[in-house]
């Protein structure tokens, strides 16, 4: 009996050992949420690249795309409507045999200033009247954001076409009608901003220090509100490119004949069933400016919330 007990506890011991052994050597397994955290960085900051790379390049060819090609205005009517791909005109001619590349090259400049200028005049005037009013009394913060919550009563395309209309076409007046549109979305992101930060213990020691309000705005607030308004505004161009074609194209934007993206989607739409292709290749130079702007907010999202990587 003694020696079954001995065998009994051998075994035991044996099987105990072999467990161990087999514990010691098993790699304890890393989470795959944790393990695809540097993945996931990795896309975002090629994401980054990427995009801000074809948003850069979008903006030099508004700059130096009218001095590299020729007169978008010239054309013959024996060469109208060309297809794409024809001899001597790779996208192909308008109604009045006008090549369509030179065109859309030429017409960069005014879709990109209608698109990136009303984003920067409203950022300047919004982020200003939401510090304001977020550092300000309740008296004085109740006027400024219900001032501006009127406009939000009104969809924001039917504004900006009511106040183009109301002004006159024109790149000046496209302009302000898109910078009117943008000011309240803006101002909004930056009180909302402002309003988090300013029971903060490094906003109270500024008030402690006798700084007065201008000083705390600059040194306090933007430095730390400046991402919030970077994403947004970077995506509101993708979407002011879409508005400011719009307007163009109901004629309420630049004035023809001068070449622009949205203006000529309105000369093309009238051939459209015969040669639909020509009134596509505008319409969609629009639409790739947009998603570029508006994958670059995102992308700039990801790198500039510090708050979500830390959650990552």
């Amino acid at each position: 009996m003694t020696q079954i007990f001995r065998l009994r506890g051998d075994a035991a011991g044996e099987a105990l050992a072999e467990v161990t052994e087999a514990a010691n050597l098993e790699t304890v397994p890393v989470p795959r949420a944790a393990a695809d955290v540097p993945r996931r960085r990795h896309a975002r900051r090629w994401s980054l690249y990427i995009t801000g790379f074809l948003a850069i390049a979008l903006i030099l060819l508004a700059i130096i795309g009218p001095f590299i090609v020729g007169d978008p205005n010239t054309g013959t009517v024996t060469a109208r409507l060309k297809g794409v791909g024809a001899s001597g005109h790779l996208l192909g001619t308008d109604g009045q045999g006008r090549d369509m590349l030179t065109r859309l090259v030429a017409g960069a400049r005014p879709s990109m200033i209608s698109g990136v200028v009303p984003v920067l005049v409203a950022a300047v005037i919004g982020s200003t009247l939401g510090v304001f009013a977020g550092l300000s009394g309740r008296v004085v913060h109740a006027i400024i954001m219900r001032a501006l919550d009127v406009l939000y009563a009104f969809p924001a395309v039917l504004l900006a076409i009511a106040i183009a209309a109301a002004l006159g076409p024109g790149t000046k007046n496209a302009i302000i009608s898109l910078s009117v549109v943008l000011i309240p979305p803006i101002a909004r992101i930056a009180e909302t901003e402002t309003a988090r930060l300013r029971d903060m213990d490094f906003m109270e020691a500024a008030r402690a220090s006798g700084a007065n309000r201008a000083s705390i705005a600059l040194r306090q607030v933007l430095p730390n509100i400046g991402p919030a308004l970077v994403v947004y505004c970077t995506a509101a161009v993708g979407l002011c490119l879409v508005y400011a074609g719009g307007l163009s194209f109901l004629g309420l934007g630049v004035a023809p004949p001068a070449p622009e993206w949205g203006s000529m989607l309105n000369d093309l739409r009238q051939y459209i069933f015969t040669n639909p292709t020509l009134a596509l290749i505008p319409a969609t130079v629009i639409g790739l400016a947009s998603i570029i702007f508006n994958l670059l907010g995102d992308a700039l999202r990801d790198a500039l919330d510090v708050r979500k990587e830390a959650r990552a």
